[in-house]
């Protein structure tokens, strides 16, 4: 794994109403990762997404982030430069009445002069996919995918070296998340940023997470490459959690010869191949 940039330690979190969210959770997160946070509604995963930023605050245990520790005080404008966080509904985090000034409030609540604030807006933008054209637009007026990357272009302006985005295809149609998904994967491959989703979709950590952690009852019940975590049916179980319906399908057809690890539909069609040739040479 990658160096530290994020690291949890022995992470307790508790809504005031005293439901506990998050047990003894121990995480690292390096520098241009992939990660996908997995588990059921309730496994505590996008409780943990938050308190990777500061947005809440651990019960005990501690976040640092770049070295610095979430519970101190002033801490927020500086985990802004360094973890950004997107939210599931675009809605709950935009609220300018026009798209320039939405890119442009983060540096410009930074105190960043308006040369610098007008670069970033223009960088964040165009790394983001909005065009300048709408910049004069009400971001409400957009389609969801459209406010979706206006979200994101408002969190790259700070240049944060860790992207959490909170359930990225929520409510978009298949061509709408497929955008989506590969947008992040070239921030991931070609800005270098460290990409962190929270999602239920195990179609999509099996597509883009390098990584994958496994929630369930707010504790850490695995975590390492996607293809190891993914194929652990009995450890996914524990969460609540199906397998894809890919690797079901494979793991049924272990006896012919086919890996229990695969995770894509591609790979399991390759398997098929491979059983189908081998066969072929046997009864030849």
């Amino acid at each position: 794994m990658a160096e530290a940039y994020v690291s949890v330690q022995d992470l307790d979190f508790h809504y005031p109403d005293g439901t506990p969210a998050l047990r003894g959770v121990n995480l690292e997160i390096g520098t241009n990762e992939f990660v996908a946070l997995i588990g059921q509604n309730g496994s505590g995963k996008t409780t943990l997404g938050k308190c990777l930023n500061g947005l809440l605050k651990p019960s005990a245990g501690a976040v640092l982030v770049d070295g610095l520790d979430t519970r101190s005080r002033g801490i927020v404008k500086k985990m802004a430069t360094r973890v950004g966080y997107v939210f599931q509904n675009p809605d709950h985090q935009l609220f300018n009445n026009t798209v320039f000034k939405e890119i442009a409030y983060g540096p410009r609540n930074l105190g960043m002069d308006e040369a610098e604030t007008r670069a970033r807006v223009y960088e964040a933008a165009r790394v983001a996919g909005v065009s300048e054209s709408i910049f004069d637009e009400h971001p409400f007026f957009l389609t969801k995918g459209l406010r979706q990357r206006v979200a994101i272009a408002s969190i790259l302006a700070m240049r944060p070296r860790v992207l959490i985005v909170d359930e990225p295809t929520t409510g978009q149609d298949f061509r709408q998340s497929l955008e989506v998904m590969n947008f992040l994967e070239r921030l991931w491959r070609e800005e270098g940023h460290s990409i962190v989703i929270v999602t239920h979709e195990m179609s999509l950590a099996a597509r883009y997470s390098r990584r994958t952690v496994l929630l369930g009852h707010g504790q850490v019940l695995a975590d390492g490459p996607t293809r190891e975590v993914l194929s652990q049916t009995d450890t996914l179980a524990r969460s609540d959690v199906l397998p894809t319906q890919v690797t079901r399908l494979a793991q049924r057809l272990t006896d012919l010869g086919v890996r229990p690890d695969v995770i894509l539909v591609e790979e399991l069609v390759e398997e098929m191949v491979r059983v189908h040739q081998r066969h072929r040479r046997a009864v030849g």
